[in-house]
């Protein structure tokens, strides 16, 4: 049976655990330097090395991105970067730069993927990168599944890798001066402001009387902003095709995002490894409970149309929300870290690594230090709960939402 890799985002120590609990066979993350998600918590030197020892521990993978693109005078930093990563025996990591490349190759022993940012589109770069060395591909965003079984049929010995969810960026492969340019903040180097996500109006200030076609209403327009990618109604299709690593993205997003994602793709994933796959639109409303904006399959059946972008906001929706996070079991209660409020009667969704969801009414809430009984938890606090059903620790619970959700999440 062909092994196929569900990879998910690790933002931090807490987005790792999640992320192996529900089911990602590996995680990719960032240190602290030369790693495009600067804005992000990211793991230190102590972290990396917790983060590999607790992963292979479970028999899972580590990748760490390497892939911004350094200037000379930062050489030598990253010359000792990658040589701890070498030391720590991370399982690759993902570099766009030629001369990062050659220096992971000069100095450590390294499986070194290709990042997205290197724009492979076709199979005889490909092809160039995997002669040099190079181990995976991670293809970029703007391919559809018949370049992809293009690509393998070409060079069959290369891992692919491809993005099955999250954000698009509205330039080829993320490179783009937008946030450079009106904040200073570089998106080439970890920093992206996502001015695309701004709203905008189209003016042309010498030429009155000519109107160019902006969709807009009386907030303005947001020309740039691609709704979100979403692979999972042809996820058999993108899996014929030859993809050896599915990736989720977003390491900026909250432990929620992490594990409804994970559990909707391992679901499907496990239902094609049995050999009679059978799509089950519970997957789809898994995954818009989470943060998230409109939907559609990226590039992967043609080149996207005028559906495809977000022409009148740039909010983000979900039918849910996570309350807390299961972190002990005591006395037959359950420990939550409270991140939303919660209410005794209320009825609560427990997301476990299982299939579908369970529901249980909130019927036992105390406070942790006092264990005297609460009728309310607010955020940042600890509570114990009974449940009718079982849970495990860093199990997840969540409410449905009375409105539909704008904005980010917890």
């Amino acid at each position: 049976m062909r092994q196929i890799e569900l990879l998910s985002p690790a933002g931090n120590p807490e987005k790792l655990e999640v992320a192996f609990h529900y089911g990602a066979d590996a995680v990719y993350l960032g240190g602290q330097i030369f790693t495009m998600r600067a804005m992000n918590s990211n793991f230190n030197h102590d972290e990396l090395k917790w983060a590999v020892e607790y992963a292979h521990k479970l028999g899972k993978k580590v990748y760490v991105t390497v892939n911004t693109i350094p200037f000379s005078g930062e050489l030598p930093a990253l010359e000792e970067y990658v040589k701890f990563l070498d030391t720590i025996k991370v399982d690759g990591v993902i570099v766009s730069d030629l001369g990062v490349f050659q220096m992971v190759r000069e100095n450590t022993n390294l499986n070194i993927s290709i990042s997205t940012q290197a724009s492979n589109t076709n199979w005889k770069s490909v092809k160039l990168w995997h002669d040099m060395g190079a181990k995976r591909i991670v293809l970029a965003r703007e391919i559809s599944l018949d370049d992809i079984k293009i690509i393998k049929d070409k060079v069959p010995t290369v891992e692919i890798e491809t993005f099955i969810h999250g954000a698009m960026c509205m330039s080829i492969s993320g490179r783009c001066l937008l946030s450079n340019y009106m904040t200073g903040r570089d998106a080439n180097r970890g920093a992206c402001a996502h001015p695309c996500r701004w709203k905008y109006y189209l003016m042309e200030e010498k030429r009155p009387g000519e109107y160019y076609p902006v969709f807009e209403d009386d907030h303005g327009a947001y020309i740039f902003d691609s709704k979100d990618i979403c692979t999972i109604e042809v996820f058999d299709e993108l899996l014929n095709a030859g993809v050896d690593s599915l990736k989720i993205e977003g390491r900026m997003k909250g432990i929620n995002y992490v594990a409804s994602v994970t559990k909707a793709y391992r679901e499907a994933l496990d239902s094609y490894l049995t050999g009679d796959y059978t799509y089950n639109p519970e997957w789809l409303g898994e995954l818009q409970t989470v943060s998230h904006r409109h939907y559609i399959p990226g590039f992967l059946k043609g080149k996207p149309d005028s559906n495809s972008h977000n022409y009148f906001d740039a909010s983000y929706k979900q039918t849910h929300k996570m309350v807390g996070k299961v972190e002990s079991i005591e006395n037959g209660l359950y420990k939550i870290a409270v991140r939303n409020q919660i209410k005794l009667g209320v009825e609560i969704e427990a997301v476990t690594p299982n299939p579908g969801i369970n529901k249980f009414t909130l019927t036992e809430l105390y406070d942790y230090d006092t264990k005297e009984p609460i009728e309310v938890a607010n955020p940042n606090s600890t509570v114990l709960i009974s449940s009718s059903i079982p849970l495990q620790v860093l199990d997840l619970l969540r409410v449905k939402s009375e409105t539909e959700t704008r904005g980010g999440e917890r």
